[in-house]
Formats: structure tokens, sequence, C-alpha cells
């Protein structure tokens, strides 16, 4: 059984550095210090949605079915990868529109709902 191996430290939280590497097949071993991967520190749920994302050619529809959510909870699972990757989100104004478009898109919310929300949205910005 394969374990995926902790980005944090369980007791401090901060970073754990790479040090020691060994391949399989030959027992050769290198020490040092390794930059890990950017997608070896995701968390497991994270991986299954970006696999998901691939398999499906970038559809979030097809993604959509795939793991059987709605599509404003893949986007928010979207979201929240690329901010496990360190990619900025939008500010929260952004957000909220971007939420409101996405109920708009899954027929969650009606175009004279979302015009009033969107609106709503408008007014904290000013």
């Amino acid at each position: 059984m394969e374990y995926h191996a902790p980005s944090k430290c369980p007791v401090c939280k901060s970073e754990m550095e790479l040090t020691r590497l060994r391949c399989r097949n030959c027992a050769t071993e290198l020490s040092g210090s390794f930059s890990p991967c950017r997608f070896c520190a995701l968390e497991e749920k994270h991986i299954t949605l970006i696999e998901a994302f691939l398999r499906c050619r970038g559809s979030i529809r097809e993604v959509e079915r795939a793991l059987g959510v709605s599509y404003p909870t893949v986007k928010n699972m979207l979201e929240a990868a690329l901010d496990a990757l360190g990619y900025s989100q939008p500010d929260a104004v952004s957000s909220g529109k971007y939420e409101v478009l996405d109920k708009l898109a899954s027929g969650e919310l009606d175009v004279s709902a979302a015009i009033k929300k969107l609106k709503g949205i408008s007014e904290v910005e000013k």
C-alpha cells in the first residue's frame, strides 16, 4: 500500500522538506534538499477534481456529471483547488458576481432575480 506523503508537519504545520529519494527498481538513493511538486501538497479531494477535469477535457458540465455534483459546486471546488495551489482568488465582490452568474447558468436563478442580485452587488462596490 502506498501513502500520500504529507506536505505539512503534523506537529507545527510548517512545510515538510523533501530530503531523500529512492529508486524502487535498483534501490539507488539520493539525499539532499529537493523541491516537492506543487500538486503533491494537494488534498485527495483536489486531486480527484483535477483528474476528473482533465478526463472531461475541461468541460465543467461533464465534471458535474462525473462527480455527481452541481455546477456551482464544481466551480467552488475549482476555486478551492486553485487556492490550494497558491493562485489568488478574485476579490469578494467579483466572487459574488461569479456566484450569481453560476446560479443563473445552472438554472437556480431566473434572469430577473440574477439582475436584482447583481445590482445589489454593484451598490456595494460604490
